[in-house]
């Protein structure tokens, strides 16, 4: 940040291509592995805590985050599209709601039956794991 703008500016781009450039490999490499075991990815899903402009974040730290969280979710988006597979981000506050307009269920009746799926997994299940499962279960019944 203390670079001068010109600097500053051809750093970002370097820093963005190298974060796109290793995303579409991992990405890729995880799709081969997965059809390497007879398996289909149908969706990519992605639950974020905010799809906010960083432009309108007026503290500097704050924003760096934001900008940080859009590089990483675009990055993914971007290499799922080169990927061919459908990428839904969804936002966590209103998972719940979005996912029971898509699957005509109720928000309670989603969250008792996520919650059911963590049982049989055993371990810990907590608040990203249920969003992660939720956001997978739509993204299955938009690839049907």
């Amino acid at each position: 940040m203390a670079a001068p703008r010109g600097e500053r500016t051809a750093l970002e781009r370097r820093l963005r291509g190298t974060v796109e450039r290793v995303t579409r490999r991992s990405l890729a490499r995880l799709l081969a592995r997965y059809r390497v075991q007879g398996r289909t990815v149908r969706g990519l899903a992605l639950v974020v805590g905010s799809v906010i402009d960083p432009a309108s974040i007026g503290n500097d730290h704050i924003r760096a985050h934001a900008l940080e969280g859009q590089l990483f979710r675009t990055a993914l988006e971007r290499a799922a599209g080169r990927g061919r597979v459908p990428c839904a981000t969804h936002v966590e506050r209103g998972l719940y709601e979005a996912a029971a307009a898509r699957l005509k269920r109720t928000p309670t009746e989603l969250k008792r039956r996520v919650a059911a799926l963590g049982r049989a997994v055993g371990g810990p299940w907590r608040a990203e794991e249920k969003t992660a499962t939720l956001a997978a279960w739509m993204a299955l019944a938009r690839a049907h």
